[in-house]
């Protein structure tokens, strides 16, 4: 009899602890998978980028060291691995943008020319998922995170070696300034 309760007890505690770590594994993955999105947004706007760059050289010769940055961010993006530098090399893409956009509103023939319509478009529809993919992720990383945290999920975790995931967050206080082109 006592062993059978031995057993029992033995099979739930196993059952758990396996139906635990299933649940953070699939959290885990959630997360990466939401994490790739943004990734993809982010690649197909650095790809939209230097069509635009290209469209807008034209009108702002004097902005060069605009473009010279977000050439740079572009490459820093494409060489590093790691989701805190990638959203720190996106937050100061953010910046960059607002200013070419900000700047575009004084050229009434760069505002007219097609090629810069139709850029600005896909840029903004981009931008649209981008945030949308952000959001996806903070949620997704903070379930994650909160299991993580709760007991008695976070022994299972701590046992395992899952880690917390960083969120996406604008940590940049001229990220969250408009844009004040002059001049």
């Amino acid at each position: 009899m006592v062993l059978g309760i031995i057993i029992a007890i033995v099979v739930i505690i196993a059952i758990y602890v396996i139906s635990t770590f299933n649940n953070l594994k699939v959290l885990e993955k959630r997360v990466e998978n939401s994490w790739s999105q943004i990734e993809v947004q982010l690649q197909r706007r650095f790809d939209l980028i230097p069509n635009l760059v290209e469209t807008v050289k034209g009108y702002m010769k004097h902005e060069s060291e605009t473009f010279e940055k977000i050439a740079a961010l572009r490459t820093s993006w494409a060489n590093t691995n790691s989701v805190s530098e990638k959203l720190e090399i996106d937050n100061q893409l953010s910046g960059a943008l607002k200013t070419i956009m900000a700047v575009s509103e004084n050229y009434p023939e760069l505002k007219a020319n097609q090629n810069f319509i139709q850029l600005s478009e896909e840029l903004s529809n981009t931008e649209n998922k981008l945030s949308f993919s952000r959001q996806f992720y903070n949620d997704t990383a903070t379930k994650y995170n909160t299991k993580l945290e709760l007991f008695p999920s976070n022994i299972i975790a701590n046992s395992f070696g899952f880690k917390s995931k960083v969120l996406f967050a604008v940590d940049n206080d001229d990220a969250r300034k408009n844009v004040n082109v002059q001049f």
